[in-house]
């Protein structure tokens, strides 16, 4: 890739998020069929009807998403709910396994420092996020929740999971060879100076002065540690 694409591309990825579109009209009755991967504890059943959503079974729902490191809990977002709702019945998915969902603070720094992806200020922490494995279409799910632009979608292809919140609309990818291509693409700019790293830890791209904010440049710090760890130096 060109490396003046490469870096528009960059700046695009380092752009304000779009904003979700409103909530579509919902069904009166809605169910859903749900496996927490880490607790083996299942959800089945409505959780909406006609005067909206249920309020024992939200309740039950917080419970069954909580953060299985603490036991906290949170009132989980119902428009979150909707969103999984919404993307499984539009591929036909009968059930789905939950992999992470509310996360104290707490937990979010520890996986932080341990897991690659994990952002600092997480949708997670706010019981606004999801991650799910479906035992098919999987894509076709991922690409369907882009459509609907409700919210942030992330793509683990290697990890065979996505990630579904109620933040801005926005897509990501973590996995795959165009991934990886794309750290060593960011390792090279910054051996060529095009990124370059100030004594004081400020990170700049190109001949730009205004510096990232701390978020953007802890994310491309942590692509770099990661395309290092990729290549095997």
């Amino acid at each position: 890739m060109d490396r003046r694409v490469f870096l528009s591309l960059l700046s695009a990825a380092l752009a304000v998020p779009g904003v979700a579109q409103a909530e579509p009209a919902l069904p009166k009755l809605r169910r859903l069929k749900l496996i927490n991967a880490h607790t083996n504890e299942t959800f089945n059943g409505p959780y909406r009807d006609d005067a909206g959503p249920i309020a024992g079974a939200m309740e039950d729902l917080s419970v069954f998403l909580r953060d299985f490191h603490s036991g906290e809990i949170i009132d989980y977002d119902v428009g979150l709910v909707d969103f999984l709702a919404s993307v499984m019945e539009a591929v036909g998915a009968s059930e789905a396994t939950v992999l992470s969902a509310y996360r104290t603070r707490a937990t979010n720094e520890m996986l932080a420092r341990t897991t690659f992806g994990v952002a600092d200020n997480s949708q997670h922490i706010y019981g606004r996020a999801i991650d799910i494995y479906l035992p098919a279409r999987l894509d076709v799910a991922m690409e369907t929740a882009r459509a609907m632009q409700r919210g942030g979608v992330g793509w683990y292809p290697d990890s065979h999971f996505m990630h579904l919140d109620t933040g801005p609309v926005r897509n990501w990818e973590l996995g795959g060879e165009g991934f990886l291509k794309l750290l060593l693409q960011m390792r090279a700019l910054i051996a060529n100076g095009e990124l370059s790293v100030s004594k004081d830890g400020v990170l700049t791209v190109g001949d730009a002065q205004k510096p990232l904010s701390v978020n953007q440049r802890l994310a491309l710090h942590r692509l770099l540690a990661k395309a290092e760890a990729l290549v095997g130096h």
